[in-house]
């Protein structure tokens, strides 16, 4: 009798033994249905805040909750076999002390069983991220353009063009670094800053409109396959899913007004005949 080897998903460990190797895969997941597709193919698999906007039509990611986080990592989590799943961490959940999030992270994962959290911050969140990793939470990092602080950031522009501005955001990711983070995502950095960190700090760093030196690339799913109004600049187009749903849509109103629709009714066979 054959022998099918179980499964094993991804670990952080096996993300950050990454750095230097193959480049690193990953997208944004919010289904189950789009997690199963997407599992096969890629290293980690995020559960963004980006969630508040493709899905839900926030402007920013500012409204997301937890349960919202919550909710939907449990159906990437149902979807997925193979890929880590790494759950963001929403605006509020964390940035008021590392207790709280620690209790935020320790939910997260106890209710989805995901892998790993990603936050946004560099120094200013490098105690708190060193608190969890003591704890047992495996962190992701993300410095450079950070969406949650996008108020005082004067909205979303890419960091470092200045190079007065780079001591400040390579001291971000070495803290990050530093404080135990086993990835860190590197977002809107201008590409010669991206190479530097990236050259310069321990773990893998997982770009999204920064370096294709980057040890890894992510994108939001809807954005790369044409579904998303507003695109990123740096995002390539690798599909037009939303066109393909229109033509679709309008093949069926065209379908039902000339009543090609098929027939609804059902035959039955009685017991005994």
């Amino acid at each position: 009798m054959s022998q099918h080897k179980p499964i094993r998903r991804k670990t952080a460990l096996d993300i950050q033994a990454m750095k230097g190797r193959d480049p690193i895969v990953s997208l944004t997941a919010y289904h189950a249905h789009t997690a199963s597709i997407l599992d096969p193919h890629v290293d980690f698999l995020l559960v963004g805040d980006s969630l508040g906007m493709v899905m839900h039509g926030f402007e920013t990611t500012i409204p997301v909750t937890l349960d919202m986080m919550i909710l939907q990592g449990h159906a990437v989590m149902r979807g997925s076999k193979q890929a880590l799943v790494v759950i963001d961490m929403p605006f509020g959940s964390y940035e008021a002390s590392p207790e709280e999030a620690f209790r935020s992270a320790a939910r997260i994962m106890k209710e989805t069983g995901c892998g790993a959290i990603k936050m946004e911050g560099g120094t200013r969140m490098a105690d708190t991220i060193r608190f969890l990793v003591d704890r047992g939470i495996p962190v992701m990092g993300h410095v450079g353009l950070t969406p949650q602080a996008i108020n005082t950031m004067g909205g979303f522009r890419v960091q470092g063009r200045e190079r007065e501005q780079w001591p400040t955001i390579e001291a971000d990711a070495r803290a990050v670094a530093d404080a135990g983070a086993f990835a860190m995502v590197v977002e809107g950095v201008a590409e010669p800053l991206a190479v530097e960190i990236t050259r310069s700090v321990a773990v893998p760093t997982i770009g999204i409109g920064a370096s294709r030196e980057c040890d890894g690339q992510i994108l939001v799913l809807e954005d790369m396959l044409g579904l998303s109004a507003r695109v990123p600049k740096f995002v390539k187009r690798y599909g037009d899913v939303a066109g393909e749903i229109e033509k679709a849509v309008t093949g069926f109103v065209e379908d039902v007004r000339a009543r090609r629709f098929p027939s609804n009714e059902f035959t039955y066979a009685l017991k005994g005949e």
